[in-house]
């Protein structure tokens, strides 16, 4: 941990908890669309549009199944025209999904470490998500941000590493990447060249068929300290 002299960070479940923030944004756009063009709830249901959104993965799984964003705007656009609205809809719609996606809860250790490795270490978000750092007020605790939009593929596909390494300007091997998942943070990381870190905040078991990370902690608190001791 010693030559570590950036950290990649991934950001749902890793620095919040995403799965209510996901339930209290579907939950507003049902609201917003009773109160606005209640043809849609009247004929479909949330389960519907969630069964509609596996349709779509697979319809442009070849170039488009990494942008959750372009996703959630051809269910709530094949909505509108099943039921005879039209798809202008379709960007007011999301505005209210993404203004709650956004209101965010951190983790208590969030602020406090993360103001500490950034004055240390470059600091980037890479997520496959749609969290937008300055909606959410942290923005400024990030040097960059690599998302899979913005890539073209998401974790664990080597390409977004490969963007966020270019971005801190030092090798894989000086990175540390932290992230919650298994598969999509550790593996991925580990096969692009850096140091993982598990960021396991739920008690979670380690899937024995996955090669383990250089770090397993709980809170963001855990790899701060471990990286002011490995610089001394």
């Amino acid at each position: 941990m010693h030559r570590i002299r950036a950290i990649t960070l991934d950001l749902d479940n890793t620095l919040w908890e995403i799965d209510p923030v996901i339930h209290r944004a579907e939950a507003s756009l049902w609201k917003w669309l009773s109160e606005n063009y209640p043809r849609i709830p009247e004929t479909f249901s949330p389960e519907d549009a969630v069964v509609l959104r596996e349709v779509m993965i697979e319809k442009y799984w070849k170039h488009k199944s990494h942008d959750f964003r372009f996703l959630r705007k051809k269910v709530l656009e094949t909505l509108a025209q099943e039921v005879g609205y039209s798809p202008d809809l379709v960007e007011p719609a999301f505005r209210i999904f993404d203004e709650a996606r956004n209101d965010v809860e951190l983790y208590p250790d969030v602020l406090p470490d993360l103001e500490r490795l950034f004055a240390k270490f470059t600091v980037i978000a890479v997520t496959n998500g749609n969290a937008n750092l300055q909606m959410i007020g942290i923005s400024h605790l990030f040097h960059h941000v690599v998302t899979a939009v913005g890539a073209g593929a998401a974790k664990p596909a080597r390409r977004i590493f490969d963007i966020a390494v270019q971005k801190a300007g030092v090798s894989p091997q000086e990175i540390l990447h932290v992230g919650d998942h298994p598969e999509t943070d550790v593996a991925g990381g580990r096969e692009a060249g850096l140091r993982t870190a598990w960021i396991n905040r739920t008690n979670a078991i380690w899937p024995e068929h996955l090669e383990e990370p250089d770090l397993t902690v709980s809170t963001l608190s855990e790899i701060r300290e471990i990286l002011e001791k490995a610089s001394g």
